[in-house]
């Protein structure tokens, strides 16, 4: 019925606008390639009598409208192309038609259709075209780079650290600020994200080959939803009417894992094309498989004796066996409706499974008797161990086994009229994420623990801070032996089921005033989204029903490690699982953890926004001005449950909120000549708090309390952008810019002492989320972009692309969750330094490009105090790629990734010196294949 009534209200509001008779005086055109193959998006369009000047949509379609009666003369200028001039004469009522076609610069005129040298071009005047501070990634772009998926893709801009999962990026930071702080739409329609905890898109989900653009908007308008910090990532997929002819692609692809051995498949269709003139239907299938293997290797509770030895209580080696399936399809129409409007519906369903299998050997020290050693090993011995204080030492051995499937589906109806000075856009759309598991076993377990007197020894060797060597040193055989551990637990999820749905309805309107130096522009806009976030949880915790070891039931496999010698270990696929299913008489369900599992994480958030802005915008060929104000009023409605474990009850709680922000902002772009721009943006936003924190579930157990806080303030900050860009008159730019952030009431955890009463419950210690203080953030960027066609053969197939930024981000903390104690920290994800350095070559059919990626150390997580902060070390990886066009329609290719074999290495400063918490390698993936058009 929602959705009935928003179609209706869009319907007529589109065709009050329809029946709007044009104005006298009006210039429309369109801008495409001289192949005419291409529309040219953010095309620089002027009228140089006038000062007026205005930039191509996405379909190449310009207008001018309300010109005095006269002869022009009209600039159509592009990155990389000759600009083109044309004359018109503008009749005292009516339109004329103005049509450029516009070639590459001392090149073959396809320098604007294919290839590395038109991404560039491409990206680059999208940028310029821009009202604030931006970066862009085409279409062409995507698929010069060996990436993965649009997260990998979206690190090769300014300002872009990818926080990575398993070796492969998955969250986006921007400016060295926490992916929460960012905000992720697709084709204008915000994304939820599929997990349970976060706001932030994890996006790995998304395939590189449905996307036709990605623009990063780091400064804001108040026509744009202000819930960003960082940046807001605007993700499209191809329109039909993109096009001047039809686009038929397939993309056929083998990866190989170098850890796995395996060969896996990758493949895509890719179709746009026009029904008639006026009608364009576009689609894209994509599928993606990925083998791999990851060798891990963790620690935590670093300590150190009265005697000066080194140790950690926990030491785990993790042996990862991953498969990944990517699914992904879209669908859109387009529809000119007349001259003055547009109507489009564009879909989008991704799917994402993640199958993870890992093998673990864990030894756990914390109740043993101070080790022997020195600052670079520890020996501990069972015969040291103390019977009257029960000191012992537990070795574990486990199994996970865990399918996830994330989807993301997003809907949007709209159009967009442009009736002369009246110009309107409206749509109306739906998107839901999910993130499923059913059966998920994390872990079957297995333990032997060795007491006081029993024969067991092992030494651990701390000499390389990146992954600590274990030895044996008495008691191997048992140590050795599956018949010796014991079954201890295992947790299935039954159910995990995370879903989050967002209805939105927007409309804007403007009517332009033309004047004698420039066009004045009034905007109004409003828009509305209702989201709903909900978790549910089934966990089901079992322990043996009698005796049970890991040499019962032919369980065991082999290792795939190559770090160590794990010792006997379970085997993968389903052989766990069929052993458990078909034998679950020897197991009984643990009713304590099992009722926590079940009941403590479940939540619902609705969150309702509404929202209006009103602007003003002053555009010249020269200078343009964009000022306003932007309202939003949120409504919360929160229900979480509070878990008694002592008394084994559940409570229901409920918490409504409300409030309203305003939110004033300025962009100002002057352009003293076409190749020289400068910018400046001053605004203010907000980033709500995660839902999951907001949810009022709480756990209480021993008058101790964990809970989320409904009374959360959002985020606020004030951001300002200072901005330098320069064009060549070939294919290329250099630009430079400034940020500055002031952030209050970010989002800290802590726990203190504290007397109260929840739900009927006391409670004297609480650990719960509170507002921080504020923290600052700013910094520096700087690219180059160069085509060199200008050099001699064969060196004018060269190009460069460079970019660097610095960050310098910090905030305060208090120790404990004490106000006393205040310490000043990097805000977590703040990498210093970024760097991306592209080497490309591009001549005739070869194209070649070498790629490197490094950004520096970065907080991960904070600790009650400093030496327990968790640190991400330095990351450098390289990528290489060629391709070579055997026909004008086949294309074979083949792209090594992480050539280098970069690690993940995370570590925290204690005692002087690097501790390891956790290490990972995966290997490098070599990929090929072939691009084929009709």
């Amino acid at each position: 019925m929602k959705l009935n009534r928003l179609l209706l209200a869009s319907s007529a509001f589109a065709g009050a606008l329809v029946t709007t008779p044009a104005l006298a005086g009006d210039v429309i055109g369109v801008v495409v390639d001289d192949t005419d193959t291409v529309a040219l998006e953010s095309a620089n369009i002027r009228v140089v009598e006038l000062n007026r000047a205005t930039t191509s949509e996405r379909d190449g379609s310009f207008r001018f409208p309300d010109l005095p009666a006269g002869t022009y003369t009209l600039e159509a200028s592009y990155v990389g192309a000759e600009p083109q001039i044309l004359t018109v004469d503008v009749p005292e009522k009516g339109a004329v038609r103005a049509d450029f076609a516009l070639g590459g610069v001392g090149s073959a005129p396809a320098i604007l259709v294919v290839g590395q040298t038109a991404n560039q071009a491409s990206a680059l005047s999208s940028k310029r075209a821009g009202d604030g501070v931006s970066d862009v990634l085409t279409r062409d772009a995507v698929g010069q780079f060996p990436d993965q998926n649009v997260a990998e893709s979206l690190r090769r801009l300014p300002g872009i650290n990818v926080l990575n999962d398993q070796g492969e990026g998955r969250f986006v930071s921007v400016r060295g600020l926490d992916p929460e702080l960012n905000a992720t739409s697709l084709n204008g329609v915000r994304v939820p994200a599929p997990e349970s905890d976060v706001r932030s898109v994890a996006l790995d989900v998304i395939s590189s080959e449905l996307i036709d653009s990605v623009v990063v908007k780091k400064s804001l308008t108040p026509d744009m939803d202000a819930d960003t910090i960082g940046a807001s990532i605007e993700i499209k997929t191809t329109s039909a009417l993109d096009r001047v002819k039809p686009l038929y692609k397939a993309k056929l692809e083998g990866s190989y894992n170098d850890y796995s051995g395996d060969v896996t498949p990758k493949g895509s269709v890719d179709i746009s094309t026009r029904l008639g003139d006026d009608v364009g239907v576009s689609a894209g299938v994509s599928f993606y498989q990925r083998k791999f293997e990851t060798d891990n290797s963790e620690s935590e509770d670093w300590g150190l004796t009265d005697d000066g030895v080194l140790y950690a209580e926990k030491l785990e080696y993790r042996d990862y066996d991953v498969e990944r399936k990517r699914f992904n399809a879209s669908l859109g129409f387009d529809f000119r409706a007349g001259d003055t409007t547009t109507l489009f519906a564009r879909g989008i369903y991704s799917q994402f499974d993640d199958h993870e299998y890992r093998r673990r050997l864990t030894f756990d020290l914390g109740d043993a008797a101070d080790p022997t050693g020195t600052m670079t090993s520890a020996t501990f011995s069972a015969a040291d161990l103390d019977a009257d204080d029960e000191e012992e030492i537990v070795i574990e051995r486990d199994l996970k086994d865990r399918l996830e499937s994330q989807k993301i589906r997003s809907i949007v109806l709209g159009g967009d009229t442009d009736a002369g000075p009246w110009k309107a856009d409206y749509s109306v759309s739906w998107s839901k994420s999910s993130e499923r598991e059913n059966g998920s076993i994390d872990p079957a377990g297995y333990a032997r623990s060795y007491e006081s007197g029993d024969d067991f020894g092992v030494t651990f060797d701390y000499s390389d801070p990146r992954f600590t060597t274990y030895s044996i040193t008495s008691g191997a055989a048992g140590f050795n032996d599956p018949s010796e551990y014991e079954f201890d637990k295992l947790e299935r999820t039954t159910l995990s089921d995370a879903t989050d749905e967002e209805w939105a309805v927007k409309a804007d309107i403007s009517r332009l005033f033309a004047g004698d130096g420039g066009d004045f522009t009034i905007q109004a806009g409003g828009k509305i989204r209702w989201r709903t976030k909900q978790y549910d949880a089934n966990i089901d915790v079992f322990e043996a029903a009698d005796d049970l070891t890991m040499a019962d039931g032919d369980i065991l496999g082999e290792q795939t490690y190559r770090l160590a010698d794990l010792g006997p270990v379970i085997a993968k696929k389903d052989v766990w699982k069929d052993f458990f299913y078909a034998n679950q008489d020897l197991f009984e369900l643990d009713d304590g953890d099992t009722f926590e599992g079940s009941n403590a994480s479940d939540y619902r958030a609705d969150e309702d926004i509404y929202a209006a802005y009103l602007l003003g915008r002053w555009d010249s060929d020269t200078l343009r001005v964009i000022g306003g104000v932007r309202m939003e009023h949120t409504e919360n409605k929160l229900t979480g449950y509070l878990t008694d474990l002592d008394e084994e009850e559940v409570v229901a709680l409920n918490y409504d909120r409300s409030y309203t922000d305003w939110l004033p902002s300025l962009t100002i772009r002057y352009s003293p000549t076409p190749d020289l721009i400068f910018r400046a943006a001053g605004s203010k936003s907000l980033v709500r708090p995660k839902l999951s924190n907001l949810a009022p579930r709480a756990l209480v157990e021993d008058e101790e309390l964990e809970t989320g806080n409904p009374e959360l303030e959002p985020y606020e900050a004030w951001n300002l952008d200072l901005a330098a860009e320069y064009y060549f008159s070939s294919t290329g730019g250099i630009t430079a810019g400034f940020f500055y952030k002031d952030v209050k009431n970010y989002v800290a955890e802590v726990q203190r002492e504290e007397d109260g009463v929840l739900g009927g419950k006391e409670y004297s210690q609480i650990t719960t989320f509170v507002n921080g203080e504020s923290a600052e953030i700013y910094g520096f960027e700087a690219s180059y972009s160069q085509s060199y066609t200008f050099l001699p053969a064969p060196f004018d197939g060269l190009l460069t692309q460079l970019n660097y930024t610095y960050t310098d981000a910090t905030g305060t903390v208090f120790e404990d969750g004490d106000i006393g104690d205040p310490r000043d920290i990097p805000l977590p994800s703040a990498s210093k330094h970024t760097l991306n350095a592209v080497l490309g070559y591009e001549k005739g059919p070869l194209s070649l490009r070498a790629a490197g990626t490094y950004r520096s150390k970065y907080l991960d997580e904070l600790g009650g105090e400093a030496e327990e902060d968790r640190y991400v070390d330095n990351h450098f990886q390289l990528d290489l790629s060629a391709k070579y066009r055997v026909t004008p329609q086949v294309q074979l290719f083949a792209e090594w990734i992480n050539v280098n074999n970069a690690k993940y290495y995370a570590y925290q400063n204690f005692e002087g010196g690097n501790r390891l918490l956790q290490y990972e390698e995966y290997g490098p993936t070599v990929k090929f294949g072939a691009n084929v058009t009709f």
